[in-house]
């Protein structure tokens, strides 16, 4: 059986998939690493075999980044779309399991010459027939990422998933949960984490240089990329090379468009996240990190656009509060999207724009900014930067993203951006787009799970799933 050609619509039942113990179908054998570097992690001298699960635009990306790491091997790929064009969007090129499973190939040949990876319709099966992967990469939609990522580590897999880590509240305390019980090596794919300015960013602000911080501001440029659409789509034909039911996996059955494929996703609430859940991940992360925010007391929002039952608004405002931390004040954190800006602080000298995506803390002393993906801090106005005498590391660096992954995936120190933090991170701005969907201020019972002045945010805090689609707790 080819398992490129696999149609089976309905999945494999969980008792099946988990017990299964097919052999593994490769281009040639690979001894399973947990065999020779005990249970669950790879040899240090060994490479990391690793599984593409979402072969799109960003499982590309991703790809290409694994690349550079000599000791990181692809050996399969999965994805329910065999191939795509992306040139409509800023990923450009072919994407897909096959064009995917190819380029791969292509790299990998130039030193093991007629080298080969499986390609996958249904991720499941890989998982049940690939017994040397040691790891995935999950870059699936964001409706897919807690059912494979945690599919993967009841399995003991090592999981790298796309940012936001989750679709909906709920499902991001179920994939901490299970990341701590499996022990694997996990990270959440919010890259600028990992960088030197980042750190900066920290290290500044706990240095006192613009004194203690009570407002802070982050945007992102990002809009629908349906522009033009006020309704649910009309139903088209799937292209060949689809499988739109597997696509869908955990959501009810409804027909293609190409309103939803590729990329456009985004824009509907069944499986994006919007401009905030695309954004937030990077956009927020240090501010959550410098200032220890974790739990908001209250969440906020109002849309640029309608609100409906299937897409998000062109563009949000989100308010959030938070309590004293310790030592540290209240702050109120603001989101802005599709276009919208914070007000210019007083500090920032005319010829100073903000840039598309970015973040603005204001301090009692001062004011700081960096571009998106933890870009480098500055110090505002830019003559106060200049004359800063910047205080000496106190924060480890990062050898890299992927990098802290794949040393992870080997007994090493567990990336800074692992399932606990990326689960705590992705649950703030998705809780953003509850207090969208519900239309009023949300009051956040963090250890509950619930707002309680809101009982009908319930059914956003936790979706309901297709039959066979459950997640695998």
């Amino acid at each position: 059986m080819n398992p490129t050609r696999n149609k089976t619509r309905s999945g494999l039942s969980r008792r099946k998939f988990i017990g299964g113990t097919a052999t593994a179908i490769a281009g040639f054998t690979i001894v399973p690493r947990h065999v020779l570097g005990g249970p669950g992690f790879v040899p240090p001298s060994e490479k990391v075999n690793i599984a593409i699960i979402g072969c799109g635009g960003q499982g590309r990306t991703n790809m290409r980044s694994l690349f550079e790491q000599a000791d990181a091997q692809i050996i399969a790929v999965a994805d329910p779309i065999e191939s795509q064009n992306l040139d409509a969007f800023y990923y450009k090129g072919a994407a897909g399991r096959l064009p995917v499973k190819a380029e791969i190939e292509k790299h990998f040949s130039a030193k093991t010459p007629n080298y080969k990876v499986t390609a996958y319709e249904d991720f499941r099966h890989l998982l049940e027939k690939e017994k040397a992967v040691d790891a995935i990469l999950c870059a699936t939609p964001d409706h897919l990422h807690a059912y494979v990522s945690i599919t993967a580590m009841r399995l003991k897999k090592h999981v790298y998933c796309e940012k936001p880590l989750t679709h909906n509240v709920w499902e991001a305390r179920q994939v901490a949960r299970v990341a701590r019980e499996s022990g694997v090596a996990t990270t959440m794919g919010n890259q600028g984490h990992s960088g030197d300015f980042i750190r900066q960013t920290c290290e500044i602000i706990w240095d006192g240089a613009i004194g203690a911080v009570r407002e802070v501001h982050a945007w992102t440029s990002a809009t629908r990329w349906n522009k033009g659409l006020t309704a649910r789509p009309d139903d088209e034909p799937p292209p060949n090379g689809v499988n739109w039911d597997l696509w869908l996996g955990p959501r009810e059955s409804r027909g293609y468009s190409a309103a939803l494929n590729p990329v456009r996703w985004r824009d509907f609430w069944d499986f994006g996240t919007a401009p905030i859940g695309d954004f937030f991940c990077h956009d927020f992360d240090p501010a959550m990190w410098a200032l220890k925010l974790r739990e908001p007391l209250t969440i906020e929002a109002s849309a640029v656009g309608a609100v409906d039952n299937y897409m998000a608004p062109a563009a949000g405002l989100y308010t959030y509060q938070f309590g004293p931390r310790g030592d540290k004040p209240a702050v109120k954190f603001t989101w802005y999207e599709g276009g919208l800006k914070p007000a210019r602080p007083d500090a920032m000298e005319g010829t100073e724009q903000f840039d598309g995506n970015g973040i603005l803390f204001i301090g009692d002393k001062g004011a700081l900014s960096s571009p998106g993906w933890g870009g480098r801090p500055k110090l505002l106005p830019a003559s106060r930067d200049k004359e800063y005498q910047r205080p000496a590391p106190s924060l480890a660096r990062s050898k890299g993203h992927h990098r802290e992954w794949l040393d992870a995936c080997k007994g090493g120190p567990s990336p800074s951006s692992n399932f606990e933090y990326g689960a705590a991170l992705t649950e703030v701005g998705l809780l953003g787009l509850v207090a969208m969907r519900v239309g009023k201020r949300l009051s956040w019972d963090a250890p509950a799970m619930r707002c309680g002045n809101a009982p009908e945010a319930d059914k956003y805090l936790k979706e309901s799933y297709r039959a066979g689609w459950e997640l695998p707790a």
